[in-house]
């Protein structure tokens, strides 16, 4: 690096304007979130196109940078944090929260070691065992601070891996797969994405995969079941993506037990009804699976990117992911690293002790059962003004249909145009759905009353549109 760099940098870290400049901004893209379209505009699109440019040869001036990004970037993004964003479970965030994330950011904490970071092991420590408390979960239950659920069911699945072949007398760190005893992958076939990536990722193959009947609302049939035995990794999910719905979990994992089968529970955003009075019902038994993925970016609010790995058995979970090197210096503190399958990881758990810090028992339970409501809310209104609600509502998902699914697709098209909320489409038992799923706490009683509308407006501009072929 040449002294003139260094110069500036030290000068930029002193002077603090690039830091004040960008504080602005982020409170100017606040102050217009609730207002705004919720998808970019044609024009915002357009102006990406500002970002096309040969790498420079010198460096830059620190504050156009961020003048660029917040001119051209920010009017850019999907308004998710906003109250009127439907299309994915991406959830909204809570706001001490997203200040604790502007302070640990500041921090820039690896969170692999005691040694790197004192204060992020022991939040996470702490998380751990709130975490543990708000599920009920098994006293020996250990958790990972990961990136999502995706690389969560990963680490569940890892664990349930090595503890089968270990079993079997198999080391798989130092034998690998190539001649090892055989696995068996049962889930259900409504079983999201991220489960399959994870089966192939581990090895096992899709192909492979043992698929269960579900029921029309995508839960597994427990009497479906192939019969179950210590080689068996059985997938079950805690809210369907489409539909909402969790699966019979007290049933199943009596019977996975008695056959000493891993049981791993898919639980993105719907592991949070565990941690409610009034939804507790829905994730009954859940206790008694071996592993749990669960993301708290979703339910929780808190901001991207934010997993947890949580496994009962500890042994397993670290094995399965613990690295070794001369120079890694454990400790008898926590160190995060053995818990994950990163070694260099942000300190994402910092933002997720301020969430859980700042709700406490009664606040999680009334924010999720708050999108509950406002998902029964939702339902209610479009029924009476006739549309079809093809799922039963038991948490925050709704699937919803017209006349004929032409008619369903161009009202998607439709409101994701008319920039008052933002929903997608998906395929439910053979038919064209609308896919609702209420996630933020942002999400008011007159947010609904507004997307609503949409959704008439929509639909009569589609009918029109299709009067002649029905």
């Amino acid at each position: 690096m040449t002294k003139k760099i260094e110069e500036k940098m030290f000068q930029e870290l002193d002077g603090k304007e690039i830091f004040e400049y960008a504080k602005e901004c982020a409170i100017e893209y606040l102050d217009k979130i609730f207002d705004r379209n919720i998808f970019p505009t044609d024009e915002a699109i357009k102006n990406l196109d500002k970002f096309i440019e040969e790498m420079p040869e010198v460096s830059s001036d620190a504050l156009s940078i961020i003048k660029q990004l917040h001119q051209y970037g920010s009017s850019a993004t999907v308004s998710q944090i906003g109250g009127r964003y439907f299309g994915f479970v991406n959830g909204g965030v809570i706001p001490v929260s997203l200040a604790t994330r502007w302070l640990s950011d500041t921090w820039d904490q690896n969170s692999a070691l005691y040694v790197m970071s004192p204060i992020v092991s022991k939040l996470e420590e702490v998380v751990e065992r709130w975490l543990k408390e708000l599920f009920s979960l098994p006293k020996q239950t250990v958790a990972g601070f990961v990136s999502g659920t995706s690389m969560a069911t990963f680490c569940g699945l890892a664990a349930a891996r090595y503890r089968i072949l270990k079993n079997k007398e198999w080391d798989i760190n130092k034998k690998g797969l190539i001649g090892a005893p055989k696995i068996r992958i049962v889930a259900g076939k409504s079983a999201h994405a991220t489960v399959v990536k994870a089966v192939a990722l581990l090895g096992f193959g899709i192909d492979n995969i043992e698929w269960v009947d579900v029921d029309k609302e995508g839960r597994i049939i427990p009497s479906s079941i192939p019969k179950l035995d210590e080689s068996t990794i059985l997938i079950l999910q805690a809210g369907n993506v489409n539909s909402g719905a969790f699966d019979p979990f007290e049933e199943i994992c009596d019977k996975a037990k008695l056959a000493n089968t891993w049981v791993h529970i898919d639980g993105a955003f719907g592991l949070w009804a565990g941690a409610t009075k009034r939804l507790k019902y829905l994730t009954k038994g859940m206790q008694k699976a071996n592993s749990w993925s669960v993301d708290a970016h979703k339910t929780l609010n808190t901001p991207y990117d934010n997993g947890i790995i949580l496994c009962s058995d500890k042994e397993a979970l670290v094995s399965a992911l613990q690295a070794s090197g001369s120079y890694i210096l454990y400790s008898e503190h926590r160190d995060g690293m053995l818990f994950t399958p990163e070694m260099s990881r942000r300190a994402r758990v910092v933002e997720l002790w301020a969430t859980l810090k700042y709700l406490g028992k009664s606040g999680i339970d009334e924010l999720v059962f708050t999108l509950h409501k406002r998902a029964i809310q939702f339902s209610n209104m479009l029924k009476d003004n006739g549309f079809e609600i093809v799922n039963d509502v038991v948490f925050n998902q709704l699937l919803i249909a017209c006349e004929i699914d032409e008619i369903t697709n161009q009202v998607i098209e439709y409101i994701q145009r008319s920039g008052e909320c933002w929903v997608g489409g998906t395929k439910w038992n053979g038919k064209d759905v609308i896919r609702i799923s209420i996630c933020s706490w942002a999400t008011t009683k007159d947010d609904i009353t507004r997307a609503v509308q949409a959704f008439v407006s929509a639909r009569k501009s589609a009918i029109e549109e299709f009067k002649p072929y029905m």
